[in-house]
């Protein structure tokens, strides 16, 4: 089998690798379950490709995402359920009818986006979508699910508070400004000063999330993304430690060996040096 530009080869492919008698024993036993971690490692390699702003990488790692994509097209197709096509005509469906200002008839083209229209379009999917799920014989809604429970669980945590916190403000569940969460975050920041000084370490990790939560939120109002800022600072925190750990290396010594002032004073050179 040869390679190809063209994604039935690559559906070919996965089809030849699930085969019973034939394919890779090690893809015949992977399930939607133990598929999903790799799903979301390539996306994340995706977003890590294009943070370097290596192409080439991009390319690759946006090959390998598409692979998780008809992996579980494949999966489902055995199961029955839907195939790789399905999955096309369900985005495309979705994009041309999301996009009315844009794939409509002259009118909708002419009035533009109006306010409200995506979340009235999104409303109608999702009925439309628990309706062809009763004509399924499927129970569409868990009668206990709230308005906050599609906010998927698999997110990353700052990310699902941020999703969390937008959707509730959504029906007005939210601050006006910026500046009462500043002190919504020192008074977290006290009760986490409380439960240390009890030692509860359920309180601790309990108090300590209501605290990034709480900062979450603030950056929200800052329009500043949480994950983003955190991105920045993780390398900013690399960087620096870099600078530390050369430094040392060229004066003959090392991490292991540094004393905790030592490795300050380069650190403050760090800072000073970017």
């Amino acid at each position: 089998m040869k390679p190809s530009k063209d994604i039935s080869r690559l559906i070919e492919i996965m089809a030849a690798l699930r085969a019973p008698e034939t394919g890779c024993p090690w893809d015949i036993e992977q399930d939607f379950s133990s598929i999903a971690p790799y799903t979301i490692e390539e996306a994340y390699e995706v977003a890590d490709a294009i943070a370097r702003g290596d192409l080439d990488d991009l390319r690759d790692e946006l090959g390998d995402l598409l692979l998780q994509v008809v992996y579980h097209a494949q999966m489902a197709e055995e199961a029955g359920e839907f195939t790789f096509g399905d999955v096309v005509q369900a985005i495309t469906t979705k994009m041309i009818r999301r996009h009315p200002h844009v794939f409509g008839d002259d009118e909708a083209r002419s009035a533009g986006m109006a306010k409200g229209m995506w979340e009235k379009i999104k409303a109608e999917e999702k009925a439309e979508k628990r309706n062809a799920r009763l004509a399924r014989g499927h129970d569409p809604e868990d009668h206990g699910k709230g308005f906050l429970d599609s906010v998927p669980v698999a997110l990353p945590a700052l990310t699902r508070a941020l999703k969390l916190q937008e959707k509730a403000a959504r029906v007005g569940f939210d601050w006006s400004e910026a500046t009462p969460i500043l002190d919504k975050i020192e008074e977290e920041i006290g009760e986490l000063r409380q439960a240390l000084a009890k030692g509860d370490t359920a309180s601790i990790k309990d108090e300590f999330g209501d605290m990034l939560f709480a900062v979450v939120n603030l950056g929200r109002h800052l329009k500043v993304d949480s994950e983003a800022a955190l991105s920045g600072t993780n390398e900013k925190f690399r960087s620096r430690f870099h600078y530390v750990e050369h430094a040392l290396e060229k004066s003959g010594n090392t991490l292991d060996k540094a004393t905790l002032d030592e490795m300050e004073a380069l650190w403050q050179q760090a800072k000073s040096a970017k």
